[in-house]
């Protein structure tokens, strides 16, 4: 098979059978997959920001007892230190059910998918894009790494 060129790599054409409605149809679906990404790392900055101030409580307990404050000491380590988040979870515990209940649910679907109607292939709607909005045969529009500038 002869590969142009220039122009989207195989893993980013077209193939034959799938129409214009299919290509913009997944190419909304990998954008609200990729929202979802930017959510769930939102979500781990979450759990990480809880369980560093959680840590820098210690800190916290240690200067209050050395300033002569052992009861507010005291109810930092009782009341906050360790203390869930919501109800029965801490950080972590929120991140593993999203991860469960939503996200891999949402990404197992989206590969499916792109599988059944795009034999495999991700990011169509993009590479379209691409070919539509770059300049041919200027080298810094070329299709794909390595690709030398043609048509």
């Amino acid at each position: 098979m002869h590969i142009p060129q220039d122009g989207p790599d195989a893993a980013h054409r077209r193939p034959e059978n799938v129409d214009d409605a299919t290509v913009e149809a997944l190419g909304a679906l990998s954008k609200a997959l990729e929202t979802t990404e930017r959510a769930r790392g939102r979500l781990y900055d979450f759990h990480q920001l809880t369980g560093t101030a959680d840590l820098q409580l210690d800190r916290a307990v240690a200067l209050l007892r050395e300033a002569g404050h052992p009861e507010w000491a005291e109810k930092v380590r009782t009341e906050v230190i360790g203390r869930n988040v919501i109800p029965g979870h801490w950080t972590f515990q929120i991140v593993e059910a999203y991860d469960r209940t939503y996200y891999e649910a949402f990404r197992d679907l989206n590969r499916a998918v792109v599988e059944d109607l795009a034999a495999g292939r991700d990011h169509l709607y993009e590479a379209e894009m691409k070919e539509a909005r770059r300049t041919a045969g200027d080298p810094h529009h070329t299709a794909r790494p390595g690709a030398t500038p043609g048509t």
